[in-house]
């Protein structure tokens, strides 16, 4: 694999030398650990890099199953997809989105939130299709009441425990990002706060054994998320594209409220009814009087904050100018 020769060389391990090359030096370190399978020395190392550990085989109706719990080494793995990211961000980067950029010949200002929503935009579409596949497959959606009974659930199928180390990764390799794709200064805080926001939210979900109401949250964030984006891409393209809006606001409510429904009735019903009542560290069990109110708490404000961004308000706000009659770059400027 190799990306696109660029015009200008740059001295060994400068500052634009590592930003140019990034993808291919991580790359080579993807490569490495792969060549370490091939080693009988090496292998039991390489395995901690590439798959889930703590993986525990149980008896069911279906037969032998493998479920998974968490633990340390799910760092090593989590580092392993934080570089298999950063390559394919690279990829959708040189070979989409810098292809489009060149014919559209946006500003420079709209040309980074156009990077940022085709980013996010693949990322969400992937992780929706792939979270509501989960929650088809292992029957969170026609019975609901699974996302709280028998909690708490430590054991994790591996399509689970994947799913949240990957986002996982993806979220941490958004951080070095900000500095690859040289993001301006004014836009960096702006960043920090939603990428921080669902690093919270996930690991949280993860680490309290609330991977089943984690993942449902997080499909409805990303389908509302998508729909956010795709509207962004379209307006970038021709500024008279402006009914994807309507859509996404929409989807926005309608997700919002089910979330906060959502919430309430597990955290704040289910949980609140169970039996295992009590901080229990060795069982993983975090139902508690404290622990419960501060989730929700901590969940309504990730989804709120995440969503309900600088630019989301102003997308808003760009759509009273039709009855305020204003121009949002005359009202927002160059946040615009």
């Amino acid at each position: 694999m190799a990306f696109r020769r660029r015009n200008k060389s740059y001295p060994f391990f400068s500052q634009e030398f590592l930003i140019q090359n990034h993808a291919d030096i991580v790359f080579s370190l993807v490569i490495f650990i792969l060549i370490g399978l091939m080693f009988e020395a090496t292998a039991k190392t390489a395995i901690l890099f590439i798959q889930p550990q703590y993986n525990v085989s149980t008896l069911s109706p279906e037969g032998e199953v493998t479920l998974y719990q968490y633990g340390w080494k799910d760092c090593a793995t989590i580092l392993f997809y934080f570089f298999i990211t950063i390559i394919l961000h690279a990829v959708v980067q040189e070979y989409v989105l810098d292809k489009v950029n060149r014919r559209l010949h946006l500003s420079k200002s709209k040309n980074n939130k156009f990077n940022e929503s085709g980013q996010l935009c693949v990322f969400h579409l992937v992780s929706s299709v792939w979270s509501l596949y989960i929650l088809i497959t292992e029957g969170y959606l026609l019975h609901p009441s699974s996302l709280w009974e028998n909690y708490p659930h430590v054991h994790l199928r591996f399509q689970v425990k994947f799913f949240y180390l990957t986002q996982l990764a993806y979220w941490l390799h958004a951080l070095p990002e900000l500095y690859f794709q040289k993001v301006r200064k004014e836009e960096i805080p702006r960043q920090l706060q939603y990428i921080c926001l669902y690093l919270l939210h996930i690991s949280a979900a993860y680490l309290l054994n609330l991977s089943r109401v984690g993942l449902v949250l997080l499909f409805l964030q990303y389908v509302s998320e998508l729909g956010f984006h795709i509207a962004r891409l379209f307006y970038f393209t021709d500024e008279s594209h402006q009914k994807m809006f309507d859509l996404w606001a929409v989807s926005f409510v309608f997700t919002r409220m089910v979330t906060l429904t959502l919430m309430f009735l597990a955290v704040g019903f289910g949980l609140a009814r169970a039996e295992n009542q009590g901080l229990d560290w060795e069982t993983g069990n975090f139902n508690t009087v404290l622990i419960r109110p501060v989730t929700t708490m901590r969940e309504e404000n990730c989804k709120y904050l995440t969503s309900v961004h600088d630019d989301l308000f102003l997308w808003y706000c760009y759509y009273s100018r039709k009855y305020y009659n204003h121009n949002p770059h005359q009202i927002f400027g160059q946040n615009f």
